[in-house]
């Protein structure tokens, strides 16, 4: 994910104190830990597995947190929930790792439009493609690539190969997407709102392709958009931060 901008000493130090211990205690070095715990932690994966997306259950984008989130199992929820755990200093240091962690991925994962939608395609992910793409796959996935031909899904698209397109390194996107300007207005919103905006995203005319062969003319168009959806990510999440670590000690 692009570069946060934690906004001071104490804050960054707060995180380095939370993340000491882990194998890359860095935000990025964790992102992809909520999802890890399909293989680290199967019941805790089940548990949270709601925690990662929103589905309109009344079509369209305007979502109803008590229709489409029921027990707090949603990704709206479960960014409040966790803000409310990382905030509170009373938690145990574990609990409020956890929380971080789970924050960063959350978070990602709501400004990535599939995991907020209306489609009965599990977000993309029965929305079946072939892609020819010199660009091969993920090591899990390299059975599916083919003569240059990747068998994948609409939601892996998204995950991977709109950004991957663009041929850059981590850190060659990091250092770009940072000198895009970005403002308080932006990242003052609400987990409801983010969801909403990637729903609408989802609805979008050129969002999903006409038939199931894409070619790489598909990822060039999306990727302003998905650059775009990280830029923003990264500014709320840095919002979210500051001011969970910001809160002053529980009496």
């Amino acid at each position: 994910m692009l570069s946060v901008a934690v906004k001071g000493y104490e804050e960054r130090a707060r995180i380095h104190e939370l993340l000491a211990g882990e194998p890359n205690p860095t935000l990025g070095g964790v992102a992809g830990w909520a999802d890890a715990l399909r293989y680290t932690d199967p019941d805790r994966f089940k548990a949270t597995a709601g925690w990662h997306y929103i589905n309109a259950k009344g079509g369209g984008c305007a979502f109803v947190v008590a229709r489409d989130c029921p027990d707090g199992n949603c990704v709206v929820a479960a960014i409040e929930a966790q803000r409310r755990v990382l905030a509170d200093r009373g938690q145990s240091t574990a609990a409020r790792r956890d929380a971080l962690k789970f924050l960063v991925h959350f978070i990602a994962d709501i400004h990535q439009p599939l995991h907020a939608g209306t489609r009965p395609d599990a977000g993309g992910n029965q929305f079946q493609i072939s892609l020819r793409t010199d660009i091969p796959p993920e090591a899990y996935a390299l059975r599916s690539y083919v003569d240059g031909v990747m068998g994948t899904n609409l939601h892996a698209v998204w995950d991977y190969y709109v950004l991957a397109d663009a041929k850059r390194s981590p850190a060659q996107y990091t250092r770009d997407l940072a000198r895009l300007p970005g403002n308080a207005r932006s990242a003052a919103s609400a987990p409801l709102a983010w969801a909403k905006e990637s729903c609408a995203l989802t609805e979008s005319r050129e969002f999903y392709p006409d038939g199931h062969v894409m070619t790489e003319d598909y990822l060039r168009r999306m990727r302003p958009v998905a650059e775009e959806r990280v830029r923003l990510a990264a500014l709320r999440l840095a919002a979210v931060l500051n001011e969970a670590l910001d809160a002053p000690p529980s009496r």
